[in-house]
């Protein structure tokens, strides 16, 4: 059909129409059978007739109404089938007009605007004609039923372009609510996406700042050993058993990265202590010297912000192993301020040209996990004069303790 209605929109009040229905069906009948004027058996014949619009109504104009595909065709048979049951009677017994009123809200229903009027006055104004060459009423008597007739036209116009009003806007309220839901199911994609690309990322940061360097140092601890296997036995055998505490450490890493948690090197253990281990380590594998600076009010710290700070070092550790030289030095540097963690890796490397593009995973990374903690990373580097990794975070200033009532300073 292509009445101005959405799907749904008629069925969320179809029974109070059938409520509505119901009565006005009754109370017409009521009056028909109980009328009269012109006689009981014409009254019991349109009773009749009238009667059988309400099982018309039940098996086929509540399927219609309740349709929400467009076809006009059925909508004009039900309406046709409906006058029928409808001029008929009101040719004999005028109290059948009554019936208008559940009659015309059933063609606005069904009809655009223009054809509903048109149908609703000539069911207003047919029946009149009909019951005048019928009855041959006096003058006064076609008058007040002419009048009846102007008034319920009126009202049904007045009526049916309010149920077109609300109609269109329960149409323009389900078309907003199917593109609302559509947007919902979108921002919900493209947010599950996101959140899968954000945390491949994050598993690409964690497996190369842990399992990767992991193995890194594990393939330069192998180089070294055949080199010494023959020539310098006990030297062999102490980066036998680095390449052993390495490899359990990266088992260690991986757990924790399985299981979602944090580094492996700060479980339990304080920033500087991991820090401190980890230039142990970085001695051992290289034989230069790395050491660890911390100044500052030493406290714990948001999980956060200590790993991003391990991180850094770790890369930076890496990045120098790989590309500083084999005696270049370290000096890792802690500063605990009020509202700053500053962490500065330096060394006496190769450096490198800031002007000369480079590219690798984990200077971009050690810049991306800064940006997500809030704040910054810099990396300088000068040829022949080494490189500084400059990493600040912000750290939420201790809250001050409340001062008791009644204490004195």
């Amino acid at each position: 059909m292509t009445g101005p209605r959405a799907p749904d929109v008629y069925s969320r009040v179809q029974h109070r129409w059938d409520a509505y229905y119901a009565i006005v069906y009754v109370a017409t009948l009521l009056f028909i059978v109980f009328g009269s004027d012109p006689g009981p058996g014409a009254r019991a014949a349109a009773a009749a007739l009238f009667a059988a619009g309400a099982p018309w109504y039940v098996l086929v104009g509540r399927r219609v109404l309740l349709d929400a595909e467009e076809d006009q065709r059925r909508g004009i048979l039900y309406l046709v089938g409906l006058a029928v049951f409808f001029l008929l009677p009101s040719a004999f017994v005028g109290e059948t007009r009554i019936a208008l009123f559940a009659l015309a809200p059933q063609c606005f229903i069904l009809l655009r605007l223009r054809w509903a009027l048109t149908a609703v006055a000539s069911l207003n104004v047919l029946p009149v004609a009909a019951w005048a060459l019928v009855r041959r009423p006096d003058a006064h008597e076609l008058f007040l039923n002419s009048l009846f007739a102007v008034v319920t036209l009126a009202f049904s116009a007045v009526l049916g372009s309010w149920i077109i009003m609300v109609l269109d806007q329960s149409r323009e309220r389900a078309a907003l609510i199917a593109e609302l839901e559509a947007s919902r199911e979108e921002v919900a994609r493209l947010s599950a996406a996101h959140g899968a690309l954000a945390e491949r990322e994050r598993l690409s940061r964690e497996i190369h700042d842990t399992l990767a360097q992991g193995f890194t140092s594990l393939l330069m601890l192998v180089q070294a050993v055949e080199s010494e296997v023959e020539r310098d036995v006990p030297l062999a055998r102490r980066h036998l058993d680095l390449m052993a505490r390495t490899a359990r450490e990266n088992l260690a890493e991986a757990r924790a990265l399985v299981a979602g948690a944090g580094p492996a090197g700060l479980d339990g253990s304080s920033l500087p202590d991991a820090v401190r281990r980890l230039a142990a380590r970085h001695e051992e594998e290289t034989g230069a010297p790395a050491r660890v600076e911390v100044s500052g009010s030493v406290r714990p710290l948001s999980a956060g912000v200590e790993v991003v700070a391990l991180r850094s070092c770790q890369e930076a550790l890496a990045n120098v192993r790989r590309h500083a030289g084999p005696r270049a030095t370290v000096a890792l540097e802690l500063d605990y301020g009020e509202e700053v963690l500053r962490v500065r890796i330096r060394d006496t490397g190769r450096g490198f040209d800031p002007a000369v593009p480079h590219g690798g995973y984990g200077l971009a990374g050690l810049r991306a996990r800064a940006r997500e903690a809030g704040g910054t990373a810099e990396v300088r580097g000068v040829p022949g004069e080494g490189t500084t990794v400059a990493v600040e975070l912000p750290v939420r200033a201790p809250a001050p303790a409340p001062v008791r009532k009644g204490s004195r300073r």
